[in-house]
């Protein structure tokens, strides 16, 4: 897709995205940029990537018969999931129809919508280091996972995780028999569409974890190519992104074998655009962890640290466009929370924040803040990546979200 149109208008390139939050707001404005009609669907009114489309859709985007009166409505040139919890078989067949062109592809929207498919993919289809894992579908399973047959099972510590969840929700470490049924209860409460299964994996020491932002686009001869993006190092707490800075440094071994382990991934899921990788590396060691077929929220850095943000970069790369993963600067990230239960807030200490050297700050205008909600994030760049870090927590905590 090389021709783009008018919004508006009968020659209107049209995209609809399937989830439209802060990342997805992005990603819209990106797209708007280059002149396309933006569609922005979510299961709430007025999210933020709702209130910069074209048209915005709010729907429950895991019911089958309301995604697919949808996307029969509406008729985009590309369906772009933003998120995990969507009716993937509805995607497939209409797919599989000629009725829509999913991104990157509705197999990869599939495989990526949960932990199982992903892995399972990872480890026993590509033959790629991961972590040991089992999945249990009820704590006596979780237990016996753990304990295993003559001490064989996956052992203490361990992290538990729903097979289907959004940033980290409903992730726990395990140090003992005492934090099993805790790490099951929380974990039955943070998946994505009730309770259900889980994914116990062994606990990796590894030094430090890293997103490889990777992405497929077409070259100039229309064959695709796989570009990377400098490694992302990222802070997580309750396996929730808390900060992010670029390039986290690394052995020229690691960062070989995470991106070897990255194009392995991405070309089994094939399609054009972005993908955020999940590795941890030991050494030399590298262990795939996940994979996210969209751009990644410790991607956010990138709107001060490339020319090319992880936005732009996807939506250049799903119309067929050429693509830059150059650095531009060294920078930081770090998250705004809502730190309220409300509606409606208020932010204080913004103009406080940005007289931080080098410093911006996107707030995420979601129309209801919970305490540990992602309502803004802070960007720092700085020739120093260390500088960086320091300083985009301290801009982050100068803003100040009250009720209004």
């Amino acid at each position: 897709m090389t021709t783009l149109g008018t919004p508006l208008s009968p020659s209107a390139t049209r995209v609809l995205l399937l989830g439209s939050g802060e990342l997805g707001k992005e990603v819209l404005i990106a797209l708007q940029r280059l002149g396309v009609e933006t569609i922005a669907v979510d299961r709430y009114a007025n999210a933020p990537g709702q209130q910069v489309a074209h048209h915005a859709r709010t729907i429950t985007m895991s019911d089958p018969d309301q995604l697919r009166a949808l996307l029969e409505a509406e008729k985009p040139h590309l369906v772009v999931p933003e998120i995990e919890a969507i009716a993937t078989p509805v995607l497939e067949a209409m797919e599989a129809a000629g009725q829509i062109r999913c991104i990157p592809t509705a197999r990869a929207a599939r495989l990526t919508m949960d932990r199982e498919g992903i892995r399972r993919l990872a480890a026993e289809t590509l033959g790629l280091p991961t972590s040991p894992y089992k999945f249990c579908d009820s704590l006596a399973e979780l237990q016996a996972a753990i304990d295993g047959a003559n001490g064989q099972g996956i052992g203490y510590p361990c992290i538990v995780k729903p097979v289907m969840s959004s940033s980290g929700k409903g992730q726990s470490k395990i140090d003992g028999p005492a934090d099993v049924q805790t790490a099951w209860d929380y974990a039955m409460a943070g998946g994505r569409v009730g309770p259900g299964r889980v994914i116990v994996e062994g606990f990796i020491a590894f030094d430090y974890e890293i997103t490889q932002l990777t992405v497929r686009a077409l070259g100039a001869d229309g064959q695709v190519e796989t570009h990377f993006c400098d490694p992302i190092g990222h802070v997580q707490v309750s396996g929730d992104y808390v900060e992010s800075w670029q390039p986290h440094p690394m052995s020229a071994v690691a960062l070989e074998r995470s991106r070897q382990i990255a194009k392995a991934v991405t070309d089994n899921l094939g399609g054009q655009g972005l993908f955020g990788v999940e590795l941890f590396i030991r050494g030399d060691m590298v262990w795939f962890s996940e994979v996210s077929p969209r751009p990644h929220d410790t991607g956010m850095v990138t709107m001060c640290t490339q020319w090319q943000n992880e936005f732009e970069l996807h939506a250049r790369a799903i119309l067929g466009l050429p693509v830059d993963t150059t650095l531009k600067s060294p920078g930081a990230s770090a998250v705004i929370y809502g730190g309220v239960e409300a509606t409606g807030i208020v932010f204080e200490g913004v103009a406080d924040a940005l007289r931080v050297p080098n410093s911006e700050i996107r707030l995420f205008g979601k129309p209801e803040s919970f305490v540990k909600r992602r309502m803004g994030v802070a960007l720092v760049h700085d020739a120093d990546v260390e500088v960086a870090r320091v300083q985009a927590k301290l801009a982050a905590s100068k803003v100040k979200p009250r009720k209004a």
